[in-house]
């Protein structure tokens, strides 16, 4: 017998019952308890219990619920996924395409995992329906597939056909950083995370003072800080959410918009402070350096004040 997340289940030797909250390989699933502890039970050991919350079925023969909801005018027109809690399996959390949109969409969704492909999902959303696509443990986010989405739209009004859309998402921590909110259409808390792209509304009087703009106009840079701390924490509020890549990019998206604003006001030196740790940021931000063509030199900054962790820059 195959379980999925969410179902509730018996032991087999003994008088003990919980939700599936993760599946942990072919033979063994994580079962958490009434107390909240997972624990790893073999497959062989377990039983589904019938009529209490959700039936347990195949994992690799879904039958996704539709739910007709009506029209929702707190949010825009749109295709969102909501991610809802389970109201029993607290670790679990379940997609559910909304088509807050007046068009019908042909949906399909593959997940993809280290060049590993699956057919999660297939239908036809009528508009300002919900379907659930996609189940998955919360505390496993970092084992989620990359979800892929292709969207069909069809229309009956006389407008000029929506090009396909390919949506491709992978979830991190920061998706979720935010406060639960009220699922539109459901009587759950989650999050809303909108797949479609918003069209721009063009605002016409900027879109003609801009043609208008004099020639004299020219963009002002504020004068930057004598000294730059790197560090992320002093970058962004929300770093505990952020990838190494993440982080990594804005300290050197930082540095370089420093840089520039150093030139433009004729600085004469500068330091940046971007600690020891691994030397990954160090490294990046020397090799950057070397080749810009308004220093002179670089060197490590006053190591009484900084240590090895500050490099300054004499520009030209």
């Amino acid at each position: 017998m195959k379980f999925k997340l969410g179902d509730f289940v018996r032991f087999v030797d003994e008088k003990r019952e919980g939700y599936v909250t993760k599946i942990i390989d072919g033979q063994t699933l994580g079962v958490t308890d009434e107390d909240g502890f997972e624990i790893p039970v073999a497959l062989s050991n377990l039983t589904s219990v019938h009529g209490h919350g959700h039936t347990a079925e195949a994992v690799d023969a879904p039958k996704p619920i539709q739910v007709n909801v009506p029209s929702i005018n707190t949010i825009e027109n749109g295709i969102y996924l909501a991610v809802a809690n389970d109201n029993k399996a607290g670790n679990v959390v379940h997609f559910h395409l909304q088509n807050q949109s007046p068009n019908v969409l042909l949906v399909t969704l593959n997940t993809a995992r280290k060049d590993k492909y699956a057919g999660a999902f297939y239908g036809v959303l009528e508009a300002q329906a919900t379907e659930l696509v996609y189940s998955a443990s919360l505390p496993d986010l970092d084992l989620w597939p990359e979800f892929n989405f292709q969207i069909l739209v069809y229309s009956k009004a006389d407008v000029k056909p929506i090009e396909p859309l390919v949506i491709r998402k992978k979830f991190r921590a920061k998706d979720f950083s935010g406060e639960l909110k009220e699922l539109p259409g459901a009587k759950q808390k989650g999050w809303l995370i909108r797949l479609d792209d918003q069209v721009p509304l063009i605002d016409a009087q900027k879109l003609k003072e801009s043609f208008f703009r004099g020639a004299e106009q020219k963009k002002t840079v504020d004068v930057p800080a004598k000294e730059i701390d790197l560090h992320i924490e002093k970058l962004r509020d929300d770093h505990h959410f952020l990838e190494a890549d993440e982080m990594l990019q804005i300290q050197l998206n930082h540095f370089q918009t420093a840089m520039d604003a150093a030139v433009v006001h004729h600085f004469d030196k500068m330091v940046f402070i971007h600690g020891s740790g691994n030397g990954t940021l160090r490294d990046k931000i020397h090799k950057m350096i070397s080749k810009n063509p308004h220093v002179k030199t670089y060197m490590d900054a006053q190591k009484e004040k900084f240590g090895y962790g500050a490099t300054e820059v004499v520009f030209k």
